[in-house]
C-alpha cells in the first residue's frame, strides 16, 4: 500500500480510538480521587486480557503466548503497567490536556533511546523535532511557576517508561502482532490482581462507579482494537498524524467535564509538540523513512 494513501475508514478508526482513550482518561481522572490508582490500572488492562482471551483464545490456544523472546515480552508488560500507574497518578492532580500533552513527549524520547541503544541515525530533522519537543514540554510544565509540581514529573516519567515500552516493542517485531497485543494485558492482570485485596476500596461501591470502572476497561479495549484495525488498512507513517487528535479530545473533554482550559503558555506548548510531531511524520513519510514512533494514544 502506498504510504500516502489513507482510507477514510482507517482515519476514522484512529480518530475513534483516540476518543476512546481520552474518554478512558476522563473516567480515570473523575474516579481517581475516590479509588486507588492500581485498581483503575487493573480495570484498564485486566478487562483487555479477558476480552483478548475470549476473542483470540479459542482460535489460537497456546499460540497466543508463543514468542521467541518471552523475557522481553514480559518486560514490555511490566513497563506498560508502570507507565499506566504513573500516568493515571498524574491525571489525579493535573489537567487532562496538560497530562496528555506531556505524555506526547514519548516519541522524542524514543528517538533519543533508539539513537543511543539501537544505532539509529539522528538526522537534522529529528534533532529539530527533539528540540521542539523539549521546548513544548517546558512551556507546559513551566518550571518555577505554581503550575509546576510533582505530578508533572509523574507525567514525564510515564512518557519515559512508555518510550522504553515502544523500544522493546520494536525489538519483538518478529512476533505475531496478536501475541504482542496480549502480553501487556496478561502481565498486568497477573501482577495487579493479587494486589486487589490490599487496596483501600469502598465496601459498598456505588453502582455508577462500578459501571464507570467497567466502561474504562471497555473503552481501552475498544480503542486498542480500533488501532489494530486501522493499522491493518493503512501504513503507520500515514496514520501517525491522526493520532494527535487525542490532544484535541483531551482539551475539549477537560473543558466540558472539569472546566479546565490550558493557560496561554501551555496551549503554545501543546501546539509546539503537536505541530512538530505532524511536521516530522510528514517529512519522514515523504522521504520514505520508517514512521515516527507512535504517540502514546494507547494508554
Amino acid at each position: 500500500m502506498h504510504a500516502g494513501h489513507v482510507p477514510l475508514s482507517a482515519a476514522l478508526m484512529i480518530v475513534g480510538a483516540t476518543l476512546c482513550f481520552t474518554s478512558l482518561d476522563t473516567i480515570v481522572k473523575h474516579l481517581s480521587p475516590s479509588y486507588p490508582v492500581p485498581l483503575l490500572v487493573w480495570a484498564r488492562w485486566g478487562f483487555q486480557a479477558l476480552a483478548t482471551l475470549v476473542w483470540l483464545g479459542p482460535r489460537m490456544k497456546f499460540d497466543l503466548m508463543r514468542t521467541t523472546r518471552p523475557g522481553l515480552q514480559v518486560a514490555r508488560g511490566v513497563a506498560i503497567v508502570a507507565s499506566g500507574l504513573l500516568f493515571m497518578s498524574a491525571l489525579k492532580y493535573l489537567p487532562l490536556a496538560d497530562t496528555t500533552a506531556l505524555n506526547y513527549t514519548s516519541p522524542v524520547l524514543v528517538i533519543l533511546f533508539a539513537t543511543l541503544y539501537m544505532g539509529e541515525r539522528m538526522t537534522p530533522a529529528r534533532i529539530a523535532f527533539v528540540v521542539a519537543g523539549i521546548v513544548g514540554m517546558v512551556l507546559i510544565v513551566q518550571p518555577g511557576s505554581e503550575i509546576f509540581h510533582g505530578a508533572s514529573l509523574l507525567a514525564l516519567m510515564a512518557a519515559c517508561v512508555y518510550a522504553a515500552y515502544q523500544i522493546m516493542t520494536r525489538m519483538v517485531a518478529t512476533d505475531d502482532a496478536r501475541v504482542t497485543l496480549f502480553y501487556p494485558a496478561l502481565v498486568c492482570a497477573v501482577v495487579m490482581t493479587p494486589l486487589l485485596p490490599f487496596l483501600d476500596v469502598r465496601p459498598n461501591m456505588p453502582l455508577a462507579d462500578v459501571a464507570l470502572i467497567g466502561a474504562a476497561g471497555l473503552l481501552g479495549t475498544l480503542g486498542h482494537f480500533l488501532f489494530i484495525l486501522a493499522f491493518q488498512r493503512a501504513p503507520a507513517s500515514a496514520l501517525t498524524p491522526f493520532t494527535y487528535m487525542q490532544l484535541v479530545w483531551a482539551m475539549l473533554l477537560g473543558w466540558v467535564v472539569f472546566d479546565d482550559l490550558p493557560d496561554g503558555l501551555s496551549m503554545v506548548g501543546m501546539l509546539v509538540i503537536a505541530g512538530s510531531g505532524l511536521a516530522m511524520a510528514l517529512l519522514e513519510r515523504r522521504r520514505g523513512r520508517p514512521a515516527l514512533p507512535e504517540p502514546p494514544a494507547v494508554d
